[in-house]
């Protein structure tokens, strides 16, 4: 039955959806800071798991490539992320990160088997359409008030996080256990970047510890496990369209939680990018391989 480990991979979408409102509820702790905290929060969620069962820490004997996959993938694309939420609007920011799922599809037509379509070209115009719409309206006025620091860093965030999973379909056997040894790399990688590049700065009051104990728990932590037991085990087709709920969810709990306001333009930029998503995978939907 693969019904359950689908549903656990889709958790990691409803996880993905609060990366922004807990980034941006964190304070002003640097990113390189951030991500040692959460990776060494998200490790040792696996590492408790391990120490119960020692011999499964033999899963974490893997090639080389396999660990610059992880350190590309986990710290690339969460120090770009952070950075995008410090230095742009984190509704505009957020949502141009999560074009990752349009790329995503995009890309994965070009891999062996499949084949571009008409759909997939659509979409992937909509997507940039209603990138540019973000850009455009931005909350600090579009690229002004030193934002073009910040959308650089999402965009680069979508590319990386695509390029990531496109990659790690050569990968396909190796075990869910690896991601606690990815996430402490990436834990002491970033540890070792702040202390050279940053000056530390903590959490000012509960709530944003609170907020920054919430990314290593679930959306820098609980959510890679899940998402590697769920494209592992369960429908990979239905995963890879649930992600598209992600830009849309996280703009909405943003904008409740008073961390962006409604407007036509970001309404607008939902539909363009959701919807050109959605596009893209119609033939997944359906279920019709495009060989």
């Amino acid at each position: 039955m693969r019904n359950l480990p689908t549903l656990i991979g889709f958790s990691a979408v409803l996880m993905w959806s609060s990366l922004a409102l807990f980034t941006a509820a964190s304070g002003v702790v640097p990113p390189f800071q951030l991500s040692a905290i959460c990776f060494l929060i998200a490790s040792l969620i696996g590492l408790s798991v391990m120490l119960r069962q020692p011999r499964r820490f033999r899963t974490l004997r893997q090639p080389i490539k396999v660990w610059a996959l992880g350190l590309f993938g986990l710290f690339g694309y969460h120090f770009l992320y952070f950075t995008a939420l410090r230095n742009a609007p984190a509704v505009e920011a957020g949502l141009i990160a999560y074009l990752w799922p349009l790329l995503i599809v995009v890309g994965s037509a070009l891999l062996p088997g499949e084949r571009l379509t008409w759909k997939h070209i659509v979409g992937a115009l909509m997507g940039l359409a209603g990138t540019a719409l973000i850009l455009l309206n931005g909350a600090e006025g579009g690229l002004g008030g030193g934002s073009v620091i910040g959308y650089g860093a999402a965009i680069l965030c979508a590319l990386t996080w695509s390029g990531y999973s496109l990659l790690s379909r050569q990968f396909g056997e190796t075990p869910t256990d690896v991601i606690t040894g990815f996430c402490l790399l990436t834990a002491v990688l970033s540890l070792l970047c702040h202390l050279a590049l940053e000056t530390t700065v903590w959490p000012g009051n509960v709530s944003q510890w609170l907020a920054v104990i919430g990314l290593g728990l679930g959306p820098v932590g609980l959510s890679f496990y899940a998402w590697d037991h769920g494209v592992k085990n369960g429908d990979i087709q239905v995963l890879g369209v649930s992600s598209y709920a992600a830009p849309l969810l996280s703009t909405l709990i943003l904008i409740v939680f008073g961390y962006g306001e409604a407007s036509v333009a970001i309404a607008l930029a939902c539909l363009l990018i959701t919807g050109g998503a959605l596009l893209a995978a119609y033939d997944m939907l359906r279920g019709k391989k495009t060989k």
